[in-house]
C-alpha cells in the first residue's frame, strides 16, 4: 500500500486491495471437495469426496454460502454453497456416506494468456463438465471475487468465510441507488448506521448527509463533524409548509372539514401576496420586485406572518353576517392562534419576525457550505406526535425539490431512521404527503443526486414500493415470517440460500447483496470505538432496579421536561428573569401599569418585542407555580412518605421559567445575505417562479 493512503481509524483494520492481499496459507489443489455430478443452468450437484484431501479423516463439509471453484480452460468459475445433503445416512457414526452439495453459480475468473486468473466478473460463460473436480476458492480467489475499486469504496467489516478478506461497499452505486438497513431490534441496526456513514464521511468529507434521528441517539457518534438539530434550537418557518402539511396542522382529520380545506386554499395565497406587497413598498428589497403576484400560488414557497393570514380572515369574518357561514372562520382563527401560542411549535410559529430566510434553512439542513460537519442530524424526539409527519415531509420534499432545482450538482443523502411510521404499508396509517415525498425520492431521486437510506426493524410494515427502490439491502437478523418472505421475494436466486441465516445471525452479521457489493455474502461489521458508539444501548433492568431514586428532585426535573415538551427546558429559549418578590401577589404582573406589562413598549432596538400571548403564559405560569407551592406547604402525607419540603424559593437573579424571546430570533430586515449563501440564491428564484 502506497505511503499516501490515508489512514483509517486505530480501531478498524486496515482496507487493502485486492492486488495487495498476499495469501499466506494458499490452498492447495490437492485439498479438492469432491466432482460434478449433475450440472443446470444456474446449478450444479457436487458429490463430496470421502477418502481424499480434508475430508480423509473427517466427516464435516462445506458450510451454506461457501465459495467453490471448479477450474476450467479459459476461467475458473466460481459458486455459493446453497444446499447440504445425505440421501443415504448411515446409522453407525463411523461408516462413509455419501454427501451431495448444491451450488450456485455467480461468476468466473477469466484467464489471461499466461493462465492466471484476471479481474471477477458476473455471470457464467464457460460450464464445468460432469467430473470436474471442485475445490474450495483460496484466499487469493475470494479477495478477487469481493474487490471492490478502492478509489470509491470503504471497509465496513470482514467476510464470513474469511476475516482476513475485507467486506467493501461501492459508495457510488449503493448511494446512486438507494440502499436500506433491516433487522429486528437489538441486532446493531444504529451501530451499522453509524458505521457505515462515518466510513464514507472519513473518505468524503465534503458529502452531504441529513439524518433523521428519532430516537436522540446519533449525536454522539459523530461529534466534532455534525450540525446536531434539536427542537430547541431548529427553525422550520410555517411558510415553508405546503397546502396539504398546512392542512394537516390547521385542520387535521375532522369531520366534515371540506369547507375548512376550500377557505384556506384561497387565503393562503392571498396573505402572501399581502406580505409581498408590503415588501415591495421596503424600497432596499429588490428580489420583491421579480415576483409577480399572478405566479403566486398556494404551494409557492413565499414567506408570509401569521399576522396576514389572521387579518384575511377577520375581513371575511366582518364581511359575513350568517352564522352558520362563520364557523369555519372562526374555526380557523382560533387553530392559528392556539398553535402560535403553543411553546412544542416554536420552532415553526414561535418567530415574532418573518424573514425570508430560506436559504440559510436549506444551508443549515443540506450543509451548504459544509464548514467541517457534512452530516446534520436531526433529532425528532420532543417534537409532538401529531406533527412529526409533516416535519419529515417538508424536510423529504425540500431535499428532492433541492435535488431538482440544483441539478444535481449537490448531491444529498436522506438517511430515514425508523421508516416504516412514516411510509406505512396499511394505507389508513401515516401521512399521505410524507409518503409522497419519500416514495419521490426513491423513484426519481436517482436522477438529481438524492439518495435514500431506508432504515426498519419491520419490513413488512413498509411500502413495497419504497424497498424494492432500494438496490443495496444490509439485512442483519429478521426473526418474523413475514419479514423473510418481503426479502426472499426480491432476491437472486444466488443469493436466496444466504437468507436462511437470517434467524440465527449473531449481533453485528448481516447478508448484504445488490449493487452496493461485489457478491451477495455473509459479513461481520468492524466494531466502532466505545466513544462513537449510538446511545442505544438496552437499559439493565437488574443494575437500575438495585438502587433508589435519587430524590425527589428527580421527579419534578421529569416533570419539567414533560410540560415544557423539551428534553432541555432550561436552554428551550427561555430568558432569566428576576422572579417576583415573596410578598408580592402574582397578579401583581397583570395590573395595568406594572412593568411586565408594558416591557414591550420599553424594549431597545433590534431586540425581539414580547407578543401579549407569551406576557399570559407567563402570567398563568406565575400563578400556578404560586399555587403549587402552598398546596405543598399543607398537602398531607401518604403511607411511607414523608411530608415534601416546600420549593425552594428562587434567589434575585435566578431564572425563571418564561419565554421571552423566539427560538431563533430572525436577522434585521434588510441585513446583508451572509456570503457562504449566495450560492443558493439562484435555486430561491427558480423554486418560486
Amino acid at each position: 500500500m502506497n505511503a499516501t493512503a490515508k489512514a483509517p481509524l486505530p480501531s478498524f483494520p486496515e482496507a487493502r486491495p485486492a492486488s495487495a492481499v498476499v495469501p499466506t496459507a494458499e490452498l492447495s489443489p490437492t485439498e479438492r471437495m469432491g466432482r460434478i455430478v449433475a450440472v443446470t443452468g444456474g446449478h450444479a450437484v457436487v458429490l463430496l469426496d470421502a477418502t481424499e484431501g480434508v475430508f480423509a479423516n473427517s466427516l464435516k463439509g462445506p458450510e451454506i454460502g461457501t465459495l467453490l471453484k471448479a477450474d476450467t480452460a479459459h476461467a475458473i468459475t466460481l459458486a455459493l454453497v446453497s444446499a447440504l445433503s445425505s440421501p443415504m445416512p448411515s446409522q453407525n457414526a463411523n461408516e462413509r456416506e455419501m454427501r451431495i452439495v448444491e451450488v450456485e453459480f455467480i461468476g468466473e475468473l477469466p484467464k489471461g494468456p499466461d493462465g492466471n486468473p484476471k479481474s471477477f466478473r458476473r455471470g457464467v460463460s464457460n460450464y464445468p463438465s460432469l467430473g470436474d473436480p471442485v475445490f474450495r476458492a483460496n484466499r487469493s480467489e475470494l479477495a478477487m471475487a469481493y474487490a471492490c475499486d478502492t478509489d470509491s469504496s470503504v471497509r465496513v467489516g470482514h467476510i464470513q468465510q474469511d476475516p482476513t478478506i475485507p467486506a467493501m461497499i461501492k459508495v457510488d452505486d449503493m448511494l446512486g441507488k438507494h440502499f436500506s438497513i433491516l433487522g429486528t431490534t437489538g441486532t446493531g441496526k444504529s451501530c451499522t448506521v453509524a458505521l457505515i456513514l462515518r466510513r464514507i464521511l472519513e473518505k468524503n468529507p465534503q458529502a452531504h448527509i441529513l439524518l433523521l434521528d428519532v430516537h436522540r441517539e446519533y449525536a454522539q457518534s459523530f461529534q466534532g463533524i455534525s450540525e446536531v438539530i434539536t427542537p430547541e434550537n431548529m427553525s422550520l418557518p410555517f411558510w415553508l409548509l405546503n397546502f396539504d402539511e398546512a392542512v394537516e396542522i390547521l385542520i387535521g382529520s375532522q369531520p366534515n372539514r371540506d369547507a375548512d380545506v376550500e377557505i384556506l386554499r384561497e387565503l393562503i395565497p392571498q396573505a402572501k401576496i399581502r406580505y409581498m406587497n408590503n415588501q415591495r413598498r421596503d424600497k432596499s428589497n429588490a428580489r420583491a420586485s421579480l415576483i409577480d403576484n399572478q405566479s403566486i400560488g398556494v404551494d409557492t414557497p413565499i414567506p408570509f406572518r401569521t399576522s396576514d393570514l389572521t387579518g384575511v380572515l377577520e375581513e371575511y369574518i366582518g364581511k359575513l353576517d350568517l352564522r352558520g357561514e362563520l364557523a369555519p372562520y372562526k374555526r380557523l382563527k382560533a387553530k392559528l392562534e392556539a398553535i402560535s401560542r403553543d411553546p412544542r411549535y416554536s420552532f415553526m410559529f414561535g418567530s415574532l419576525t418573518v424573514q425570508d430566510n430560506m436559504a440559510a434553512v436549506l444551508s443549515r439542513i443540506f450543509r451548504v457550505p459544509v464548514n467541517g460537519k457534512p452530516i446534520a442530524i436531526l433529532e425528532l424526539g420532543g417534537l409532538p406526535s401529531e406533527i412529526i409527519n409533516v416535519v419529515v415531509s417538508v424536510l423529504a420534499r425540500l431535499a428532492f425539490d433541492f435535488g431538482v432545482w440544483s441539478a444535481g450538482r449537490i448531491p444529498i443523502t436522506f438517511v430515514c431512521e425508523e421508516a416504516h411510521r412514516y411510509v406505512p404499508n396499511d394505507k389508513t396509517l401515516g401521512f399521505e404527503p410524507t409518503k409522497r415525498a419519500i416514495s419521490k425520492i426513491a423513484k426519481e431521486g436517482r436522477k438529481y443526486g438524492v439518495s435514500l437510506c431506508i432504515v426498519t426493524q419491520r419490513p413488512a410494515e413498509l411500502d413495497p414500493t419504497i424497498l424494492s427502490q432500494c438496490n443495496t439491502i444490509f439485512s442483519l437478523r429478521l426473526t418474523n415470517e413475514k419479514d423473510q418472505q418481503i426479502l426472499k421475494a426480491g432476491i437472486s436466486d444466488a443469493a436466496a440460500s444466504l437468507l436462511e441465516f437470517m434467524p440465527t445471525m449473531g449481533t453485528g452479521e448481516a447478508i448484504t447483496f445488490g449493487e452496493g457489493v461485489a457478491l451477495p455474502t455473509r459479513i461481520k461489521f468492524d466494531m466502532l470505538p466505545v466513544n462513537e458508539l449510538p446511545r442505544s444501548n438496552t437499559a439493565s433492568f437488574t443494575k437500575n432496579w438495585a438502587q433508589d431514586l435519587p430524590d425527589d428532585g428527580f421527579l419534578q426535573e421529569i416533570v419539567h421536561r414533560w410540560r415544557a415538551q423539551t428534553y432541555n427546558p432550561d436552554a428551550a429559549g427561555y430568558s432569566a428573569e428576576t422572579p417576583p418578590q415573596a410578598g408580592a401577589p402574582a397578579a401583581q404582573a397583570a395590573q395595568p401599569g406594572h412593568p411586565v406589562q408594558h416591557a414591550a413598549h420599553h424594549a431597545a432596538p433590534g431586540q425581539p418585542v414580547q407578543s401579549a400571548a407569551a406576557l399570559a403564559l407567563a402570567q398563568r405560569l406565575a400563578a400556578q407555580q404560586a399555587a403549587q407551592q402552598q398546596l405543598n406547604r399543607g398537602a398531607p402525607t401518604g403511607f411511607g412518605q414523608a411530608a415534601p419540603p416546600p420549593p425552594a424559593q428562587p434567589a434575585p437573579g435566578q431564572p425563571s421559567l418564561r419565554r421571552t424571546q423566539p427560538v431563533n430570533p430572525a436577522p434585521a430586515p434588510g441585513g446583508p445575505v451572509p456570503t457562504s449563501q449566495q450560492n443558493l440564491a439562484s435555486l430561491l428564484k427558480q423554486f418560486r417562479t
